[in-house]
């Protein structure tokens, strides 16, 4: 566990911040302050003031009520440009990226003087960006094109960026929200690199226990006001929890509440040369979550496309409830009973222009509009009914996918293929950048769903997650499956086959 340094000096305070939208009130007179050579982390549910809080230090809004203070000094009408030339970078949980450009020049648009017809010394670029990238320890081809980026490596570059723009307050939103153990100990060495040479750090995260390992101090928000401020030594995480949410918080990750049965997947030989999947073998039984576990790369997602017919299988074959299927589009799979809830919701989940209504009956149009006649009450009866069931917290089916929560937002787009009636269940990192609330909500609704005989693949890069929810725990690595492990597997174990080390792939 971290611990408070010693004598630090001020680098941020903020005094009874205070900010409304309308006639909400997001903030409610925040006091919170940041030393030199310490990680603050900031905490609590989503809609607790984070991100406004975030945009104020920032200067993307201004303050109602209430002083900014940077390095000692009152700093008025702080704009981004201005809190950039002031040394505060923040990388958000949703990279600002151009996908055209290759890394390099992403990285030159941010670090490199202004000035019209400049030459730029593409040698001198490419080299800086390499440096910095190996800083953040990230194998990544400079020359890259950002949109052939995962997430995850997105955010990398976003950390080179600020590391190589010497900011002294660096703002760190949900930077793990995509990583594996492995990535996530290399950005915690570089966390603690920059906090060794007095960088103030202010970490949000939802997983807590990123906080234990990495924080000094902790601030927790709930509606809009500070809860307290507390060195991490002196807090348990039940403790923060219910700072959090203001009550206590069932079990995390709930047991499996019947045993699995028939087999609903059964994947033989499964390879896809486009998406890099190769020689994939297991199955997944009704009732079961059957979690896939692996480093960012090991080609989870990629598996999963290829279920989905987004990718489509050029070897091997897929069988669905004893039959052979080879589906070659999404349409094909959904048609035979596979559903895909994907890792990005913004790009792919939700349609935040939309009504709710219409983001969780896009799958089912020709039943549900049959002939092509629209039957809104029909639509607005589904959605009610999976806002009910889901416990979806939000103004009701008109509403549009971007006023919810990111837990919502998610529940929104499980609605969505839910409708389908799937055989087999397919989530991509269910509860990336959710509140534990909405973490803990999200858990129960796949044990219902798997209780109520759906066959669940479950692709997280949490590994207590993994751990705590998998019934079994098939392990991937340069493209195909190098281990099936039990349920109660410890993490040494996941990480060995990740890895590589004792690979044994097998039917646990």
């Amino acid at each position: 566990m971290a611990t408070s340094p010693s004598s630090p000096a001020p680098l941020l305070t903020l005094r009874r911040a205070a900010k409304s939208f309308g006639g909400v009130r997001a903030l409610r007179g925040v006091d919170f302050d940041l030393a030199a050579g310490e990680v603050h982390a900031l905490l609590g549910e989503n809609g607790a003031g984070k991100s406004t809080l975030i945009k104020i230090i920032t200067g993307a809004h201004r303050p109602d009520a209430g002083e900014i203070c940077v390095a000692g000094r009152t700093v008025d009408g702080l704009t981004p440009a201005r809190a950039q030339s002031l040394g505060i970078a923040c990388i958000y949980q949703q990279p600002a990226l151009f996908p055209d450009l290759t890394v390099a020049e992403n990285i030159g648009l941010r670090l490199d003087p202004p000035g019209a017809g400049r030459r730029v010394d593409w040698r001198a670029r490419r080299a800086r960006a390499a440096a910095l990238l190996a800083r953040t320890g990230a194998s990544l081809d400079p020359e890259a094109e950002v949109r052939e980026l995962s997430m995850p490596e997105q955010q990398l570059v976003e950390i080179a960026c600020a590391i190589g723009a010497g900011a002294r307050i660096v703002v760190m939103d949900e930077p793990t929200a995509s990583l594996t153990a492995r990535e996530q100990e290399r950005l915690f060495a570089v966390v603690r690199e920059l906090r060794a040479a007095g960088v103030g750090i202010i970490y949000i995260s939802h997983r807590l226990e990123e906080i234990f390992a990495l924080a000094d101090r902790v601030t927790v928000l709930r509606d809009g006001e500070s809860v307290g401020t507390h060195a991490v030594r002196d807090i348990t995480e039940a403790g923060l929890i219910k700072l959090m949410v203001g009550r206590e918080v069932a079990q995390l990750y709930p047991p499996a509440e019947s045993a699995p049965g028939a087999t609903v997947l059964a994947v033989r030989g499964l390879g896809c040369a486009a998406a890099g999947v190769r020689d994939v073998s297991f199955e997944v039984r009704a009732g079961e979550v059957f979690g896939l576990a692996g480093l960012v790369g090991a080609g989870r997602t990629e598996l999963a496309r290829v279920l989905f017919g987004l990718t489509p299988a050029d070897d091997g074959e897929i069988r669905l409830d004893g039959e052979r299927i080879t589906p070659q589009s999404p349409r094909a799979a959904v048609a035979r009973g596979i559903a895909y809830v994907p890792e990005d919701r913004r790009r792919h989940g939700v349609v935040l222009e939309m009504p709710i209504a219409e983001n969780m009956t896009m799958a089912v149009h020709p039943r549900l509009f049959p002939g092509g006649w629209l039957r809104p009450r029909a639509e607005k009866d589904l959605a009610l009914g999976f806002i009910r069931d889901l416990a979806v917290k939000c103004a009701g089916p008109g509403a549009p996918g971007g006023s919810l929560s990111g837990g919502n937002q998610q529940k929104v787009s499980l609605a969505r293929w839910l409708a389908t009636k799937p055989m087999l269940l397919i989530l991509d990192e269910p509860t990336q950048g959710v509140d534990v609330g909405a973490k803990s909500e999200i858990h129960r609704l796949i044990r219902r769903l798997a209780k109520g005989g759906l066959a669940v693949i479950m692709i997280s890069s949490d590994l207590p997650e993994v751990l705590g929810m998998s019934d079994r725990i098939g392990v991937m690595r340069g493209g195909t499956l190098t281990a099936v492990l039990p349920g109660g597997t410890g993490a040494p174990a996941v990480m060995a086959a990740a890895l590589g080390q004792g690979e044994t792939q097998g039917a646990a």
